[in-house]
């Protein structure tokens, strides 16, 4: 990834954030065709290990867990908020014309080695954590004891276990850090305008 030094983004809360706000995530990996991609949500713990665990599963029909099942260097890849940015929205456009379009964002690509789980205790427990954070959201948060256990049984029987034992984050805030403040501003206004609030805000705290 591209990396200018004014938009690395360093700091452990901040990529742990990213992570948290935006569990879907991009598995990259090198498959028998080729590069292969996955969407898959994620579990991230980062307690386990010096960088952290990221947990999910997939579907037992996807090849993944086969491919990779004597384990495989994977990369993740986690997109925060992002959006475009018009040059119409920089007070200094106006003014000297010399601005262009472009598109703010935040992203993690989280490296690691992952691990297949192919065992129905470690799948169980693993769907009733995710259950859990998810559903806590609701009026009536849905639980796995809500469905007959048997159903639930055929449906983890579907599904196999993965972990990626993270090993190095590259985090990149690009956020118009490149920018004079009130150009910065200026944009974070109108997308806030825009009903874009987190970015926007992200935006104000670029300063």
């Amino acid at each position: 990834m591209y990396l200018p030094a004014h938009f690395a983004l360093h700091d452990p809360a901040e990529l742990h954030r990213i992570l948290r706000e935006h569990p879907l995530g991009l598995l990259v990996r090198q498959g028998p065709a080729g590069l292969d991609g996955d969407h898959i949500p994620f579990e991230f713990d980062p307690t386990v290990g010096p960088l952290g665990r990221l947990s999910a599963h997939v579907a037992r029909a996807n090849p993944l867990w086969r491919e990779c099942a004597g384990g495989a260097d994977v990369m993740v890849v986690f997109r925060g908020a992002e959006a475009f940015i018009s040059p119409n929205w920089y007070p200094s456009k106006h003014e000297t014309h010399r601005q262009v379009p472009t598109w703010n964002y935040e992203v993690v690509h989280a490296h690691g080695r992952l691990t297949v789980h192919d065992d129905e205790r470690h799948v169980r427990a693993l769907v009733a954590r995710l259950t859990r954070h998810h559903e806590a959201g609701e009026p009536r948060p849905w639980k796995m004891g809500d469905s007959a256990p048997e159903y639930i049984d055929a449906m983890l029987a579907q599904i196999v276990g993965i972990e990626v034992a993270v090993t190095r984050m590259v985090g990149k805030s690009k956020l118009s850090q490149n920018k004079a403040e009130r150009d910065r501003l200026g944009a974070a206004q109108t997308l806030a305008e825009r009903g874009r609030a987190a970015l926007a805000q992200r935006m104000r705290d670029a300063g």
